[in-house]
């Protein structure tokens, strides 16, 4: 097995705008290692969220190779991409996305249902759900959660198919400066025992600065890695 999790060679993305083509990735190559913390950053307009969309397999590339966890995932087809996803890599997003009719656990047993996991799926969502210190509040909805408490939970939705990389998109953007403090320790926790490889999307240096490296893009290019 490679100690490369994510390898791209060369990615370059075009989007078509009518008669005009912007080249959001202009020939990215960066590795990440197994179990690395690594921040990805950028000001608008870098590439930064092209870049995310292809290391998450929510698109793909115009030209050049992405291997994921060893894996040639360039080349997928679209639904063989949401296979990779869902078992490959776990999100976490600024707005956490949960399902507000559904309680935690419900919430937390979607990756599972989505990735065809009949059997233990409970048991799974409640585990995760005690990783993340909301072992107590498995039936409440997002509603009768706090701000840090609802990103626990997603955090917990992220962890449940055993991913390869963890994703968090912005994770403390929506929490104030204690919760957002938590939700950094919590997910550095799960960085260093369960070897899961943690990639930051942020804005924020301080974010930034507590990963083991930083990727910086500029027009679409790597500025430093």
């Amino acid at each position: 097995m490679s100690d490369w999790v994510i390898e791209t060679q060369d990615l370059t993305k075009v989007y078509k705008m009518g008669e005009v083509e912007v080249h959001a990735l202009q020939g990215v190559s960066i590795k990440i290692a197994r179990g690395e913390v690594v921040a990805i950053m950028g000001p608008s307009g870098s590439g930064k969220s092209t870049l995310m969309n292809m290391i998450g397999c929510l698109d793909q590339p115009s030209s050049g190779e992405y291997f994921l966890d060893g894996e040639r995932v360039s080349a997928l087809k679209e639904n063989q991409l949401a296979t990779v996803r869902n078992h490959k890599i776990g999100f976490v997003f600024q707005s956490f996305h949960l399902l507000s009719r559904h309680t935690a656990q419900a919430n937390v047993e979607l990756p599972m249902r989505y990735a065809g996991l009949m059997r233990g799926r409970a048991e799974k969502a409640r585990q995760a759900l005690e990783v993340v210190g909301l072992g107590d509040r498995i039936h409440h909805r997002p509603q009768e959660l706090s701000g840090g408490q609802q990103q626990r939970v997603a955090i917990a939705r992220a962890l449940v198919n055993d991913p390869a990389i963890l994703m968090a998109d912005e994770p403390t953007g929506n929490l104030d400066s204690k919760s957002g403090k938590e939700i950094m320790a919590l997910l550095l926790k799960i960085n260093r025992e369960r070897g899961m490889t943690l990639i930051l999307v942020t804005h924020d240096p301080l974010i930034a600065a507590q990963a083991q490296r930083t990727i910086r893009l500029q027009d679409g290019k790597v500025e430093e890695a």
